[in-house]
């Protein structure tokens, strides 16, 4: 769990952020000490269901959603429940955290704003739709899809809709924000671009099949996977494709970017290193199954994944 927080500076006030993908830009890049090695199971936690949503760690404690409709607490030194938060149905969503303030999407259709020290719900927003896709917060805004085709800018001082954005499918990938501009994909087999003032469209490229892959931009370019068994890297300004790598099965998988490199895993059982520049192999692991919705995450020169075989891999 510990691996899939972290801590994100300077947005907004003057506190950490800990959130889904590690940082507006969605590079799943964290910036902790890493985990050397592996020694087998530290301590587990028992939910009343599955677990979908990936865990945020803040302070010492795992925050995490369930399929049993809670939003958990959990200390990680004593691995007790501090508290849990019930929603009305189940939590997909990953929280983000902030001001001494976790945000959470739930399926009940409801953007939720619960105190960290308490548990207690502060606010909420609700959306016309459930909610798959994990909050993004950059500045003083919170960026979050439904399933009623729909893109929401929520206000979290305010407390309310900057604006809504409508696409032509389901939203279940979360967003990335660089420049001004919100990207995301959806089941309409399109990504989406908005500039995050005005909520009105710049550009969109469409791709052969739905795309549930959370975007990453660096250096001006936006990397994402599409259904259609493709990773995509295009310029973000021009929406000029730069190029496409071709993988032997549907793209689920978020990419994560460091170092001339990006990392992603698809359904083909093969996690993959891809040059940034190029597009071409650098190399793959072959795994004992398919990567799923699961996405790499890279701490400290290493990359993290989970795997449908039951397995965590740690890749140098």
């Amino acid at each position: 769990m510990l691996l899939m927080g972290c801590s994100f500076s300077g947005e907004p006030g003057n506190g950490p952020v800990a959130m889904f993908r590690a940082n507006p830009h969605s590079t799943g890049v964290y910036e902790t000490p890493g985990v050397p090695s592996l020694s087998g199971l530290k301590w587990r936690f028992e939910t009343g269901d599955e677990v979908w949503s990936s865990p945020t760690v803040a302070d010492g404690v795992v925050y995490f959603g369930s399929e049993d409709r809670n939003l958990y607490a959990v200390d990680i030194k004593t691995h007790n429940l501090k508290w849990k938060f019930e929603t009305m149905k189940f939590v997909h969503s990953s929280p983000v955290m902030a001001d001494g303030v976790i945000y959470i999407g739930s399926h009940d259709g409801i953007l939720y704003a619960v105190s960290v020290d308490t548990g207690k719900e502060i606010w909420h927003f609700a959306l016309a739709g459930p909610v798959h896709t994990s909050p993004m917060l950059a500045g003083e805004t919170i960026y979050v899809g439904g399933e009623d085709e729909t893109m929401y800018a929520v206000d979290v001082k305010k407390r309310e809709l900057n604006w809504k954005f409508k696409t032509g499918g389901e939203a279940h990938a979360s967003v990335a924000i660089a420049g001004g501009i919100a990207y995301f994909g959806s089941d309409d087999n399109i990504l989406h671009t908005v500039d995050i003032d005005t909520g009105q469209k710049r550009w969109r490229i469409e791709t052969q099949g739905k795309i549930w892959s959370s975007p990453a931009l660096h250096k001006g370019i936006v990397y994402f996977g599409s259904l259609d068994g493709n990773l995509y890297a295009v310029d973000a300004a021009t929406a000029e494709q730069k190029w496409t790598f071709k993988t032997e099965d549907r793209v689920f998988s978020s990419p994560a970017i460091v170092g001339g490199v990006v990392y992603v895993g698809s359904e083909d059982w093969h996690p993959c290193a891809v040059d940034l520049q190029t597009g071409t192999l650098k190399w793959k692991f072959t795994s004992g199954g398919t990567v799923g919705f699961s996405s790499p995450v890279l701490d400290d020169g290493v990359v993290y994944f989970e795997n449908r075989d039951g397995s965590l891999y740690a890749l140098q």
